[in-house]
């Protein structure tokens, strides 16, 4: 997948020629889309197949749902950002990603309406597993992002969801800039 997808096409013009520079890359302000080799290992652990469902949260310009859309058999692309949506939408349908759909919407809600998912992935790092992901996860399904703890390391982690419970563990260390509107819920404070 990262061979066929054109990642220039994803970046605004001003980084086309750093596009494939092992980093992130900031799209809109706040916004970025993950470095190759972070993205493409999550994809990797999530063991993505061709009958899958999948929810990309967080897709910000497309790059990470084309790639999802070369594996999965369908793809929802949920922005918050309607501007970057519409970017989205642009370039996926310039590299003929029409498996994949772009929706907006609070990236910690997700997107119920086309649940369950057997892959979710989060686009960027997040400090907490949003709740409403759990509902959303098909059983069997996968769900990887770059987890955020307080004193840890960063690292990339794979939920797995057998039962109706969600079973997690860290895989490997990444760093990658946070999605934006997923905090953590609000703890006891004296």
């Amino acid at each position: 997948a990262l061979a066929e997808i054109a990642r220039e096409r994803f970046v605004p013009r001003r980084l086309k020629g750093v596009a494939y520079v092992d980093a992130d890359l900031e799209v809109a302000p706040g916004r970025h889309l993950m470095e190759p080799r972070v993205v493409a290992r999550l994809l990797q652990i999530a063991e993505v197949r061709s009958d899958d469902v999948a929810l990309d949260v967080g897709c910000a310009t497309g790059y990470s749902s084309a790639l999802l859309g070369r594996l999965a058999g369908t793809v929802v692309a949920l922005e918050s950002d309607e501007a970057l949506a519409a970017q989205a939408g642009a370039a996926l349908a310039d590299v003929g990603a029409d498996n994949v759909i772009v929706v907006s919407g609070p990236l910690a809600g997700g997107h119920p309406s086309q649940a369950p998912y057997d892959v979710i992935l989060f686009s960027g790092a997040i400090d907490h597993l949003p709740p409403a992901m759990a509902d959303q996860l098909a059983e069997g399904g996968r769900l990887v992002a770059v987890l955020r703890e307080p004193g840890q390391v960063d690292s990339a982690t794979l939920w797995v969801k057998y039962g109706g419970k969600l079973s997690h563990r860290p895989v490997f260390e990444a760093a990658v800039p946070p999605l934006p509107d997923i905090e953590a819920p609000a703890g006891f404070v004296f």
